[in-house]
C-alpha cells in the first residue's frame, strides 16, 4: 500500500463511535417524529416505510419493544432525507427559532395589512400570492381595521392571522 492510498483511507475513515453518534441522532429524530400529531406527521415528507413504522410504534406498549423499534426507525432514517425532515419538525416545534420567526413575520404582516400603509402592503402581498380569494381577504382586513378602531376585540384579527398562516403553510407545503 502506497502512502497516497493510506492517506486516502484515513480521510474516508469514520470511527465506530462516530457511526454510533449518527445513529443515535437519527433515532432521536425518529423520536421527535413520533412525538408529532398525526396531522403534523402527514405534512412531513417521508417514505411509506417510515410512515408505517411510525404507525406501528403507536401500538407498541412494552419498553424494550419500543427501544428495538426506535432502532428500526433509526435504520430507516438512514435512507431518508433526514435534514429535510428535521427542518419540518423544527417548524412544528413552538420553542424553535424557525417557528417563532415565522410566527412573528406573520404577525407583522397582519399588523401591516391593518395599519396605515395597508394598500401598498396588500398589493405587494397579492402579487406574491395571486391564487388567494381576494374578496374574502379584503373583507377580513376591513373587519379587522374596524375592530381595531372601535373596540378591543380581536376576533377578526385572529381570523386574518389564521388565513395568513394557512396561505404560508400552503406555500411551504405544510398544508
Amino acid at each position: 500500500m502506497t502512502d497516497f492510498e493510506q492517506l486516502e483511507d484515513d480521510e474516508n475513515f469514520i470511527s465506530k463511535t462516530q457511526i454510533k453518534r449518527e445513529m443515535e441522532a437519527l433515532q432521536a429524530l425518529g423520536k421527535k417524529l413520533l412525538g408529532l400529531s398525526k396531522a403534523q406527521q402527514k405534512k412531513v415528507e417521508m417514505s411509506d416505510t417510515l410512515r408505517d413504522a411510525l404507525a406501528e410504534a403507536d401500538r407498541i406498549k412494552k419498553h424494550e419493544a419500543m427501544r428495538r423499534h426506535m432502532q428500526y426507525i433509526g435504520r430507516i432514517m438512514r435512507t431518508e432525507d433526514h435534514e429535510k425532515i428535521a427542518a419540518r419538525i423544527e417548524l412544528f416545534d413552538t420553542t424553535s427559532a424557525a417557528h417563532n420567526k415565522m410566527f412573528h413575520q406573520l404577525e407583522n404582516l397582519r399588523d401591516a395589512l391593518i395599519g396605515e400603509n395597508s394598500q401598498s402592503v396588500l398589493q405587494e402581498y397579492l402579487n406574491e400570492n395571486p391564487d388567494i380569494d381576494i374578496q374574502h381577504f379584503r373583507q377580513l382586513i376591513r373587519q379587522a381595521q374596524k375592530e381595531v378602531s372601535q373596540s378591543g376585540k380581536t376576533t377578526n384579527r385572529k381570523k386574518l392571522f389564521k388565513l395568513l398562516r394557512e396561505i404560508q403553510d400552503k406555500k411551504l407545503g405544510l398544508a
